[in-house]
């Protein structure tokens, strides 16, 4: 064994390849290190896309090349939405430090309730932070003050590369039952998010 070209080896550092890191890591670690990158490439979370790309990325393709809605949230503040119930996926960017999420939503069973989600777009094995999300709905607007009914859940969100593929029903999920949709058309949710 060759002490000093071990001491070389080990010292060797590289770039890390995930576009934008820019970091350069010590050779036997950036397997380590492109596990958990910030950058590491997610998937577009339309199906049909094939895009793949670091999150903060997702902003330009999303609002460039699909009808998705897009809108930008910060930390530890509510964020009202109408989330129609034909198309119930939509992109959450924070200002702050870009980071995406994804609220998706299904239908449980047939004239059953709708299941409201959020999931990060990030390697599942990305370091801290790690975030907590608050949803709830409300009852169709106009209803007099003190008859709406509410129902909210606090989770911890889940993060993904892939939130296209992810199901509903193998998140934590809000459920909203019928009688709180608006003609069947509209969620009326509130969403906060946090580290």
């Amino acid at each position: 064994r060759n002490t000093a070209v071990d001491a070389v080896v080990s010292s060797l550092r590289v770039e890390c390849l995930h576009d934008g890191c820019g970091l350069y890591i010590t050779y036997h670690k950036l397997a380590d290190h492109q596990s958990v990158c910030p950058l590491v490439p997610c998937k577009c979370p339309v199906p049909i896309c094939g895009y793949e790309g670091p999150p903060p990325a997702l902003y330009h393709h999303i609002s460039n090349a699909h009808p998705m809605p897009v809108h930008k949230i910060q930390y530890g503040k509510v964020l009202q939405l109408q989330v129609p119930l034909s198309e119930p996926r939509l992109l959450l960017f924070t200002a702050e430090d870009r980071h995406a999420f994804f609220l998706v939503g299904g239908v449980l069973d047939i004239g059953a309730p709708i299941a409201m989600s959020v999931v990060c777009i990030r390697a599942g094995a990305s370091p801290l932070p790690h975030y907590w999300a608050k949803l709830w709905a409300n009852g169709p607007p106009g209803e007099p003050k003190g008859t709406t009914d509410a129902i909210e859940v606090e989770m911890e969100v889940t993060s993904s590369k892939d939130p296209g593929d992810i199901d509903v029903q193998e998140l934590t999920f809000l459920t909203v039952p019928p009688k709180l949709l608006a003609g069947a058309k509209l969620v009326s949710l509130h969403i906060l998010i946090d580290k």
